[in-house]
């Protein structure tokens, strides 16, 4: 698969609750409060597709970082399970702290459910560090929510070959 990153706006709402509806069943995000973050200067939301289809979305993920600030937070990550386990999520997570740089920010945060230890791999692969843990976060599960903080590495570079 090729997969296709795009900003989201708030025409993608349908789309973007379709895929919170079904990645999150107990603790998906109103209506209201997703309008709300896609609407947002500070945020910034990817939209995700197959080249073959793109009006299916097959995930989403967002991030709140005002420009100038020295902190980020993740806000969400979900990925429909037809496109798990092909780092696509690897992907999000590496554009929005890409963005977050870009913004200025120095480090990203975030929160994950103890109960999902696929995400907590993957967050721990890119290098994000256990902070605390935040009781009860996730309701009304009553799921404890692990925060997570990773700092901002600088960019890579290299000479360009044949220089």
């Amino acid at each position: 698969m090729a997969w296709q990153l795009r900003s989201a706006t708030p025409d993608d709402l349908d789309a973007i609750m379709a895929i919170e509806h079904a990645v999150f069943p107990s603790d998906a995000w109103s209506r209201e409060s997703m309008l709300a973050e896609l609407s947002n200067r500070h945020t910034h939301y990817l939209v995700a597709f197959d080249l073959a289809t793109p009006d299916e979305f097959v995930a989403y993920a967002g991030l709140l970082a005002p420009r100038g600030a020295t902190q980020a937070d993740i806000q969400s990550v979900a990925v429909v399970e037809t496109a798990r386990r092909r780092g696509l999520a690897r992907t999000l997570v590496q554009t929005l702290i890409a963005e977050a740089r870009d913004r200025g920010a120095r480090e990203v945060f975030l929160e994950v459910r103890v109960d999902n230890p696929n995400a907590q791999s993957l967050y721990d692969s890119l290098g994000f560090e256990r902070i605390a843990v935040r009781k009860g976060y996730y309701q009304p599960d009553n799921v404890d929510g692990a925060v997570m903080r990773l700092e901002i590495p600088e960019p890579k570079t290299r000479p360009a070959v044949g220089q």
